[in-house]
């Protein structure tokens, strides 16, 4: 298949997913809206936010749909693919249920962490699994820069139970981070978007156009969400949706042997984590915060920023650190 080939095929699949994206929302959004599947704030959170109490949430299902059907239908011929679109599946059932048991059962805190934990664990080793077996993954890490320094780069030999540790990691640290990033209007989707197309270059570095088609779909998905999710947001994507971007993103990240460029490339979301963890263990420890709220982003708009601003250079932030992640690769292989 030749390199325009590869382009049309991506292009379809970004397309597809966003049409189906854009064209959900004036279905899904009123459906979640009559079904009261709306947002609850939390109460010691930024003041601005309490308004944004009951719009809908669980509206990831319009993205997941449209990646799904475009990634099936471009990308069936790929079986890595398939298994990308397995365990973005999977993750995303579990925010099904999380935000289910929600907004419908009344559990404020939805599924329990344990069980949230347990099935996000099991995915990401029967990942790492097929990814051996199957794939032919190996067991290696490659590390980022090192081909500035060494021709052909180094790599390290994990064997498989270093590996399938690494898996669960990455994967399940993604699908949380994720997570955790999602808590301002655009925020999540538009810094998957970056995200995502800088694994889909590294998926067609490696001759993966599976996953490089299930990543074009997804970055149609995010922006035809945002359509509807940016400020002010008309939907949410709850866990739903951050949870199976998240896993999305480790699952690509360890199918193209990528697992340590995602910390540089997803960097937004390894800040955001790396705050509730400061803040957590700061506070535990000494009794003190670090930042006026966790996630990083609350910090800001505490600090005075707009909700807006804060967002844009987040995204901003998510093109650099996606440019930095690629720039690794320098003769690597």
């Amino acid at each position: 298949m030749g390199a325009n080939s590869f382009w049309l095929l991506l292009s379809k699949a970004l397309i597809t997913s966003l049409t189906i994206t854009l064209l959900l929302g004036p279905l899904i959004i009123p459906l979640l809206r009559r079904l009261k599947f709306g947002q609850s704030v939390r109460d010691d959170g930024p003041a601005t936010h309490l308004s944004k109490g009951g719009t809908p949430t669980m509206g990831g299902i319009m993205f997941l749909a449209g990646t799904f059907v475009a990634g099936f239908w471009l990308g069936h011929h790929f079986p890595e693919g398939l298994l990308l679109l397995g365990v973005t599946a999977g993750f995303g059932l579990i925010g099904f249920l999380d935000d289910y048991i929600k907004v419908t059962l009344k559990r404020s805190l939805g599924l329990r962490a344990r069980e949230k934990l347990f099935g996000q664990i099991i995915l990401s080793i029967l990942l790492a699994l097929v990814a051996v077996s199957t794939f032919g993954r190996g067991t290696d890490l490659v590390i980022p820069f090192s081909g500035f320094f060494i021709p052909g780069g180094l790599t390290l030999e994990l064997g498989i139970w270093g590996f399938i540790l690494l898996a669960i990691l990455v994967v399940v640290g993604a699908a949380n981070a994720v997570n955790l990033t999602d808590g301002l209007d655009g925020l999540a989707a538009g810094v998957t978007v970056p995200v995502a197309a800088a694994l889909l270059l590294i998926a067609l570095l490696m001759d993966k156009l599976g996953i490089a088609i299930v990543m074009a779909a997804l970055i149609g998905g995010c922006l035809g969400f945002l359509v509807y999710n940016h400020h002010p947001a008309r939907v949410f994507m709850g866990d739903t949706g951050s949870l199976a971007l998240g896993g999305a993103l480790g699952a690509a990240a360890v199918l193209t042997r990528s697992e340590l460029f995602l910390v540089i490339i997803g960097g937004v979301y390894v800040l955001e984590a790396l705050s509730v963890i400061i803040q957590v263990i700061s506070f535990q420890l000494f009794g003190r915060r670090v930042f006026r709220m966790s996630p990083l982003h609350h910090h800001f708009e505490l600090g005075g920023w707009s909700e807006q601003r804060v967002v844009y250079t987040f995204w901003g932030l998510a093109v650099i650190l996606a440019l930095l992640g690629l720039a690794g690769l320098y003769q690597l292989g």
